[in-house]
């Protein structure tokens, strides 16, 4: 029996932890009756939703809904058990071990860091690896929205990997060395350090990182392109240029997002948005993550549409895009990087108050030595798990008053009609239930609900 078993902290922490999720189970409870009991479409979505698309929605999302208890379950006890026998100073030692082998003391503790991070996140993509197996080919699939093969999954889950440890690795063997040599005042280096990694992997991410795993192509010269290069001068967005991005390859569900700093802003749509560019629309082309073309008369290919004419017009895509850019001339999205950097701060200040609390380790069973992976992973993750909840919930409130005034923002460009009836498609295409139980909403949505969006889009525009 461990002498850390009995401390107070570990026990703090196990019942933070398992309270988190018994609430978290209760909300998504609360969300699967819903799903259970409404089996009609409510009369207010009569207009907006039909029958068919409202029952399929409906099981796909109970079936997600049933995934996450299970998954969740699992998560919540391997976490527990790994905590309960000393998974963490266990996995710490065979690292030591490892290095110790190619002659790497224990003075070499960013060396045997950086061999534990390894291990831990080989751990974490070998047990997640059948969750998301079966997400992707069973619920996925069931519903329509996988696209893949599961050698392409594999293929890509080992890319996946391997560009993760190309990144983590030495921007967490920098971050452990700034933090060794930075003297009293090192959380005001270590945060400087972590702002610009940020930075630079955002503005790096899409035209180097990305293009790894998915194929980008310019949006072709047409109506579509010089209507977004307009939209974006009207409102002295400096774009840059517009990419089109092969999500089909993966999955049928749609997206768009922009990217870059200063003057050098782009535009990302997924051609699953774009309702005449979508490969899914059109039968017959290559088969998504496969590259391979459907030649057997008769043979199903994955790319016959699963929702017939899936995406959004071209009118819809702007208005989509005058959403999307609405976020940007207000401000959200650096609101957003201010109030992440502000907590950054913060996390490394009180880390490097508590960083020197022997009892911390302890209570995780480190008696003889205080690695500092070791006390990043329980001071963020563990000691700060009650203020990064109360943080999620706050951001979440925050998200869905930012998505409403985007809406506002494309209404104010005129584009209101175009919005409505894109939500609308893109609800359908993605199979978004829209009822939800009030409570789940309010803890988790961090976009309003269907039917809020669309009333607030056709209601009285507000000052």
């Amino acid at each position: 029996k461990h002498p850390w078993f009995e401390d107070k902290i570990f026990y703090a922490v196990l019942v933070f932890s398992w309270t988190v999720y018994i609430w978290e189970a209760y909300l998504a409870c609360r969300q699967r009756k819903i799903y259970r009991t409404t089996m009609h479409v409510p009369t207010e979505l009569g207009k907006i939703m039909d029958s068919e698309t409202f029952e399929k929605s409906r099981l796909y999302q109970l079936d997600k809904s049933n995934f996450g208890f299970w998954s969740g379950l699992y998560s919540e006890a391997e976490g527990t058990l790994i905590l309960l026998l000393g998974g963490i100073p266990f996995l710490w030692k065979v690292s030591g071990i490892l290095t110790a082998r190619f002659g790497f003391g224990p003075e070499y503790e960013i060396s045997q860091s950086l061999v534990f991070l390894m291990l831990a996140t080989l751990f974490s993509a070998f047990t997640g690896l059948p969750w998301s197996l079966y997400n992707t080919f069973v619920i996925e699939e069931k519903h329509g929205f996988n696209q893949q093969t599961v050698g392409f999954f594999l293929k890509d889950a080992l890319k996946k990997f391997a560009v993760t440890q190309c990144i983590l690795l030495p921007v967490t063997s920098l971050l452990l060395y700034i933090i060794k040599i930075g003297g009293d005042y090192f959380f005001i280096y270590a945060w400087l350090f972590t702002l610009i990694v940020s930075l630079i992997l955002v503005t790096i991410y899409a035209d180097y990182i990305a293009p790894l795993f998915d194929k980008f192509t310019p949006l072709p010269d047409g109506e579509l392109n010089s209507e977004i290069e307009s939209m974006a001068k009207s409102i002295c967005f400096p774009l840059t240029k517009i990419y089109v991005v092969e999500g089909s390859k993966r999955s049928s569900h749609s997206n768009a997002y922009f990217y870059g700093f200063f003057k050098n802003k782009r535009i990302v749509l997924f051609d699953t948005l774009l309702e005449d560019y979508s490969p899914l629309n059109k039968p017959g082309e290559k088969e998504p993550g496969t590259g391979e073309e459907n030649e057997a008369v008769g043979n199903e290919s994955k790319t016959k549409p699963k929702n017939k004419k899936q995406g959004c017009s071209n009118p819809e895509v702007l208005a989509v895009l005058g959403h999307e850019l609405g976020h940007w001339k207000l401000g959200h999205t650096v609101k957003n990087i201010v109030i992440s950097q502000m907590n950054s701060f913060l996390c490394f200040f009180l880390f490097a108050v508590l960083i020197g609390r022997k009892e911390l380790f302890m209570a995780f069973g480190f008696h003889d030595t205080q690695p500092t992976l070791i006390g990043l992973m329980i001071i963020f993750q563990f000691i700060f798990s009650p203020y990064n909840e109360l943080l999620s919930f706050c951001l979440t409130v925050l998200s869905r008053r930012f998505e409403f005034q985007a809406d506002a923002f494309a209404r104010s460009m005129g584009r209101s009609s175009e919005l409505y009836s894109a939500l609308i498609k893109l609800n359908k295409d993605n199979l978004g239930f829209p009822v939800a139980d009030w409570l789940f909403s309010m803890w988790h949505y961090s976009h309003p609900p269907l039917l809020e969006r669309l009333r607030a889009l056709t209601g009285p525009k507000q000052d």
